[in-house]
């Protein structure tokens, strides 16, 4: 199966922006019911938040978050990003183009990582860990907020017939697991819940131990 590219990704959220957080809030109060609030209730400090999309969560950032660094592929999705903290007047917000899978920032520069609904979409989910194992400070927290395969084996078959049409129209991946992605870059995974129909929501913290 052909995986998209980076440049395939960006032409599908530049498409759909307009239109995203709609079906994104049907989601959320069906499926992913309260794993927004949970992630970014997490982040602390200097913030990096990759795959940011139309910022959904940056209103949502409380006292404990310094400055929010929030990277994104998609030119349209960043646009209605930059509105909506305009229209909340939100500061401490910064927000980029850039690639997941090689963050134009410093190392060692973050305490927090965020990721909500984005793994699914990076086609390198390794090269992802790694660079936000780069960035983030020694003792510094990866938060994920993802879909992905059921618990179920009806639904892990569901999903993996369902998948070759997903990847292709909207660059989603839906059966793949963070977790590996995560030990493979050198974090220790403190936190996994399943939740949601079949467990398909993950929730995981991921810590950067101290040197």
């Amino acid at each position: 199966m052909r995986q998209p590219s980076n440049e395939d990704i960006a032409t599908t959220f530049n498409r759909i922006a307009a239109g995203y957080d709609r079906p994104m809030g049907l989601f959320e109060r069906h499926v992913a019911v309260g794993a927004r609030v949970w992630a970014v209730s997490k982040a602390r400090g200097a913030v990096i938040e990759i795959g940011v999309g139309t910022g959904l969560n940056l209103p949502l950032y409380g006292l404990g978050v310094q400055h929010v660094t929030g990277v994104d592929l998609a030119d349209g999705m960043l646009a209605i990003a930059s509105k909506r903290l305009a229209d909340a007047g939100v500061g401490r917000v910064e927000l980029r183009r850039g690639d997941a899978q090689a963050l134009d920032l410093p190392s060692e520069s973050a305490d927090t990582v965020v990721s909500t609904f984005t793994f699914c979409t990076i086609p390198d989910p390794h090269a992802a860990s790694r660079e936000a194992y780069r960035v983030l400070r020694p003792g510094g927290l990866f938060v994920l907020a993802e879909h992905g395969t059921s618990t179920r084996a009806v639904g892990r078959a569901v999903l993996r017939a369902l998948e070759p049409l997903s990847i292709r129209f909207g660059a989603d991946h839906l059966t793949r697991d963070p977790v590996p992605y995560l030990t493979g870059a050198g974090f220790r995974v403190t936190e996994v819940h399943r939740g949601g129909p079949g467990g398909v929501i993950f929730r995981i913290l991921a810590r950067k131990d101290d040197a």
